[in-house]
């Protein structure tokens, strides 16, 4: 084939609309997962606002004398990009069981919450509690100022190092379905 100067423009503007068209599908999706990210579309399904959105406003990580809120994403997702990816992947098995309506009443919600429980807990002490470690940190505690039986359970968690952040803290920001098993007995 001979070499024609318009084959070589024709060539350099699939090229260059290939590259435009590849970067507004990565913005798109970049874009797209941090609007999935938002408290307001973390709790646009009612199964959530009802339920878990009402516990989560009466914990710690609502209302706290520091002013700092963490919401849904700050909990449930990973920051890295490709984590991230995967778990909102992930979450598509959630939107089916929305549409399914799985736990579309309180009480199918209720039904369902143990299990919903284990597998968030599950998922963080795979990843050591990745995204609780994002805003806490060792270093940074103040043992001092934490209550006394508080600041021994961190330092000997610290000094083991056996340990994960969810072992200790399940409940500390929606009802623990354990507690709810315990209280029963």
């Amino acid at each position: 084939m001979v070499f024609q100067p318009h084959n070589a423009l024709w060539m350099g503007l699939i090229l260059i609309a290939g590259m435009v068209t590849g970067t507004l599908l990565w913005n798109g999706l970049n874009w797209s997962m941090e609007q999935t990210n938002t408290l307001e579309f973390c709790i646009s399904c009612h199964e959530m606002e009802n339920n878990a959105y009402a516990e989560y406003k009466q914990s710690v990580h609502y209302t706290n004398a520091s002013g700092v809120r963490a919401i849904c994403s700050d909990c449930h997702v990973p920051k890295e990009w490709f984590p991230k990816l995967l778990r909102k992947i992930r979450a598509t098995n959630e939107l089916f069981h929305h549409l399914a309506g799985t736990i579309d009443t309180p009480e199918k919600y209720e039904q369902n919450r143990l299990a919903m429980a284990e597998r968030v807990w599950a998922s963080m002490e795979a990843s050591d509690s990745h995204e609780c470690r994002n805003c806490h940190s060792y270093e940074s505690m103040n043992f001092h100022e934490q209550r006394r039986r508080s600041a021994e359970k961190m330092q000997e968690a610290i000094e083991k190092g056996d340990k994960t952040c969810i072992d200790c803290h399940k409940g500390i920001a929606h009802r623990n379905p354990l507690a709810d098993e315990e209280d029963d007995d």
